[in-house]
């Protein structure tokens, strides 16, 4: 089993994914992705400082921003909060389990406030599914 990569912030987007995103082919990829990490909480990741797996695939038609200050503010903020460090491989069910114990969902208000993903609420949605106990939810 591949070794997901993924910056800090990406660990709460992947919380409210409901199958939107900037293209096709980033639809494609980070459904794959959310699909391992519900089906296979084992899966490892390693926490990383810029380009992951998710941004690979961010399309060229539009303004990247994965590479922007406060992309990497943001990410270095939820990861201290939540006791790791860059280069740091755990499982997603251990990364979850912090999530759950360390994060509320209106934590998401002040962590991303310009994030364009926070106005549907769907990362706070999928905090309060960790804290409730419950699994991620299949991609409808």
């Amino acid at each position: 089993m591949k070794t997901i990569r993924l910056r800090g912030h990406h660990l709460l987007c992947l919380l409210g994914y409901h199958g939107m995103g900037y293209s096709p082919d980033f639809v494609n990829n980070m459904t794959a992705i959310y699909t391992q990490l519900r089906l296979k909480p084992q899966t490892l990741v390693t926490l990383i400082e810029g380009v992951d797996d998710l941004c690979g695939k961010f399309p060229s038609s539009q303004e990247y921003h994965c590479e922007d200050d406060n992309i990497h503010e943001r990410d270095c903020r939820i990861l201290k909060r939540l006791g790791f460090q860059e280069e740091n491989t755990l499982s997603w069910q251990i990364i979850q389990s912090r999530i759950a114990l360390v994060f509320q969902p209106s934590d998401i208000d002040a962590l991303c406030p310009s994030c364009s993903w926070r106005k549907y609420g769907l990362c706070a949605e999928g905090i309060q599914t960790l804290k409730d106990g419950k699994e991620l939810p299949e991609i409808p």
